[in-house]
C-alpha cells in the first residue's frame, strides 16, 4: 500500500493557551493533507477526474498525545480506507520519527458544482484511489476496517 506523504508546517497561532497545537487546528492539518492529496491524484489535462468538488460528509478524530508547538513540521499520512460508488473514506495519521498525535478519518462525497449535487465516482477516480487502498488499517476509534 501507498502513502500520500505531507509536510506540514506547525503556525504560532495554532496554539493554544497551553503551547498545544489546539484541537480544531488538526482539521485544518487534515484538510492541507487531504486536498495535496487529491490535487496529485488528478491526472491532468484532457481528463475531468478529481475536477468539480467535493464535500465532507464525516470527520472522527482520535487525539493521542499533545502536539507541543516546534519549528519542525509534523508528517501528516494520507491513505483511503473504503471506496463506494459515491464516496471514499481517507485515513490519517499525523506524526514525527517518534510519535503519532493523531488517528483521523474523513468520509469525501464527490459533488457537481453545476448540478449542486453529489456524483459518482468515475472508472478512473476508482483507479487512481485504489493506489492508496488498504481496507485492513487500523480506524480512529481502533477497530480494523472492514
Amino acid at each position: 500500500m501507498v502513502r500520500h506523504i505531507y509536510s506540514c508546517p506547525l503556525r504560532w497561532s495554532d496554539m493554544d493557551a497551553l503551547g498545544h497545537v489546539n484541537n480544531v487546528v488538526f482539521l485544518r492539518y487534515l484538510e492541507e493533507a487531504r486536498i495535496d492529496f487529491m490535487f496529485r491524484l488528478a491526472p491532468g489535462e484532457g481528463s475531468d477526474s478529481f475536477t468539480g468538488g467535493s464535500v465532507v460528509s464525516r470527520h472522527e478524530i482520535d487525539y493521542l498525545r499533545p502536539l507541543i508547538h516546534r519549528h519542525e513540521p509534523v508528517v501528516v499520512e494520507t491513505w483511503v480506507t473504503k471506496i463506494t460508488a459515491a464516496s471514499l473514506t481517507v485515513a490519517y495519521e499525523v506524526k514525527d520519527a517518534e510519535q503519532v498525535y493523531v488517528r483521523a478519518s474523513t468520509i469525501v462525497v464527490p459533488y457537481n458544482l453545476a448540478k449542486a449535487r453529489p456524483r459518482r465516482i468515475t472508472a478512473e477516480e476508482r483507479t487512481l484511489l485504489e493506489e492508496y487502498m488498504d481496507d485492513g488499517v487500523k480506524t480512529p476509534e481502533g477497530a480494523v476496517a472492514a
